[in-house]
């Protein structure tokens, strides 16, 4: 019998990339997004169901799960992938932004993650894969909201996986680096405040080598293979570096002092 994931934010890039190769790989693929009319690949391959999920309307998640279960009889593995960036100077971030922020980045992953549970704990087994970030464990300027949602991921998966293993439910980060898709222009939000234009200078000197990377960086597909790995290679094993020089990076950050690795980055980045 097939097994059947079910991916949040699927409509493009690295969610986009996780279905088509789990569908390949003959599985059950329940591709949400917040708008599944506008699709035109995902939804004419054999065994996948695109649905409407938003991560910040709780109702949505229900229904989609629901619907899933329905078609497909079970839910093996969740993939937190929802998310987007806050970014610019922190003092251009209206609150009312930074709790968006959260709301998607964060509580929309936990509310996808509270639905599935009751499944998971049922059926005695899944995998509940969270797409954090190197960003996760280490940061570059003008994120500081994405990275504060990302480090949130991180401990709060950590955290979780010690009290769902007795139902024999794995729990994995994924912690990709620079990857090559719409994620520094379509899921980007630049923070601006009127009047405020002392951090011009630096928006403009760090926000083109950002972006930079992200065109030099991998393909949605290195990712997805990094998640593929995560749900099926069976073990408890919790972080998975996924491209862009990621498990470089964490490398140096997890060997180096601080000052030695924070400076290193000033030196690149500024």
């Amino acid at each position: 019998m097939s097994k059947t994931v079910l991916i949040t934010g699927a409509s493009t890039g690295i969610g986009k990339a996780t279905a088509q190769l789990f569908q390949q790989q003959g599985w059950n693929v329940v591709a949400t997004m917040r708008s599944p009319d506008r699709d035109t690949e995902l939804v004419n391959l054999p065994n996948v169901l695109c649905l409407t999920l938003d991560v910040t309307q709780v109702d949505t998640i229900h229904t989609a799960i629901d619907l899933a279960i329905a078609k497909f009889g079970t839910i093996d593995v969740v993939v937190n992938n929802a998310g987007y960036a806050l970014i610019g100077a922190f003092e251009a971030c209206e609150m009312v932004d930074i709790r968006s922020q959260f709301e998607t980045n964060v509580f929309g992953l936990m509310e996808v993650s509270r639905a599935i549970l009751p499944h998971f704990r049922l059926h005695q087994q899944g995998v509940l894969i969270n797409v954090s970030s190197i960003g996760g464990r280490m940061t570059f300027p003008l994120y500081s909201p994405y990275h504060a949602t990302k480090w949130a991921v991180d401990g709060f998966s950590e955290s979780l996986q010690y009290e769902l293993r007795q139902f024999n439910i794995k729990v994995k980060i994924i912690e990709p680096g620079a990857i090559k898709t719409d994620f520094y222009t379509r899921s980007n939000t630049v923070a601006k405040k009127a009047g405020l234009t002392v951090y011009d200078a630096y928006l403009n000197r760090i926000l083109p080598k950002m972006d930079r990377a992200g065109a030099d960086g991998s393909p949605p597909e290195v990712t997805a293979k990094a998640i593929y790995q995560a749900a099926t290679d069976g073990t408890w094993k919790l972080r998975y570096p996924a491209g862009g020089n990621a498990s470089f990076l964490l490398g140096l950050r997890k060997l180096l002092p601080d000052a030695w690795f924070l400076g290193m980055l000033r030196r690149g980045i500024e």
